[in-house]
């Protein structure tokens, strides 16, 4: 929870319920930091939690899927941003062989299954790259990011009931 845990202390004074969301729109941290920041220093109870999470972690998803072909393109006419692109879109297809070979059942997984590298952006990214249409790739990560935060909630609240058992 470190990166969720540096951004609330930035918030400091601002409700949970927008640290929550703030946290989840976040590449990388996502809902996977949101949702245990909220449900162990946030004070909320799960349901809010998740309903917060799973929509902060939703709004860059449209933006990513419609403007990365037009961004790429446009900034790769400079060298620097050539060579990140062609780093970025590279990697992505290094880590996305199951997107590439099982379209949308790949793709939920990808988003749903909390590990380190996956999720909502990384999964809106690869749907550029394997050419998944937006209203296909939209579908596909709503489910991955529910997929990721019903088992980011139940891991979390499995560790908070064993925590409160062991004091």
């Amino acid at each position: 929870m470190g990166v969720a845990q540096r951004i609330a202390e930035h918030l400091a004074g601002s409700p949970s319920e927008l640290i929550t969301f703030i946290i989840a729109m976040l590449p990388i941290v996502e809902l996977r930091g949101a949702i245990p920041w909220a449900l162990t220093l946030g004070g909320l109870e799960w349901p809010q939690a998740v309903t917060i999470a799973i929509i902060g972690n939703l709004v860059p998803i449209p933006l990513i899927l419609l403007l990365l072909g037009p961004v790429s393109r446009l900034l790769s006419r400079w060298p620097l941003f050539d060579r990140f692109f062609r780093w970025l879109f590279a990697r992505t297809r290094r880590k996305g062989r199951a997107i590439e070979r099982y379209q949308a059942l790949g793709l939920i997984l990808f988003v749903g299954i909390p590990i380190p590298g996956t999720g909502a952006w990384t999964g809106s990214l690869a749907a550029f790259v394997f050419g998944i249409p937006f209203r296909r790739a939209m579908g596909c990560i709503l489910i991955g990011v529910f997929l990721a935060a019903v088992i980011v909630t139940l891991s979390t609240l499995g560790v908070i009931g064993v925590v409160r058992l062991i004091l």
